[in-house]
């Protein structure tokens, strides 16, 4: 347990150093700029491919749940936000609710 403390303050160290670093460069990048657009660009890129990643490729308790449940909860999670005016808890609450729903009823809707 001693030994980890060394590298506790190692990554410490290096996660402020880089929040440092975007405090210092911040105030110099434009919102506007090609810069801060391309690094939205993969930002959302990254978010997008792991959740596909995540409905596509679970691991874990996820995945024993069956793809078609995992798109159908993503749908009405979609639906839900979507219809609540872009309200990011009512989209994650109704599409964790309705994977629970559908996993719930798998044996009882015969599905495999």
């Amino acid at each position: 347990m001693r030994e980890l403390w060394p590298l506790l303050v190692v990554c410490t160290l290096g996660t402020y150093a880089w929040r440092g670093l975007g405090v210092l460069l911040s105030g110099r990048i434009g919102a506007d700029s090609a810069l801060f657009t391309w690094v939205a660009c993969v930002a959302y890129a990254m978010v997008a491919g792991l959740v596909a990643r995540i409905i596509v490729l679970p691991t874990g308790l996820l995945a024993t749940s069956l793809l078609a449940h995992r798109l159908i909860a993503c749908a009405i999670g979609l639906a839900c936000y979507y219809a609540s005016r872009r309200n990011l808890l009512i989209g994650v609450g109704a599409g964790a609710a309705a994977l629970a729903l559908l996993n719930e009823l798998r044996g009882v809707l015969l599905w495999p």
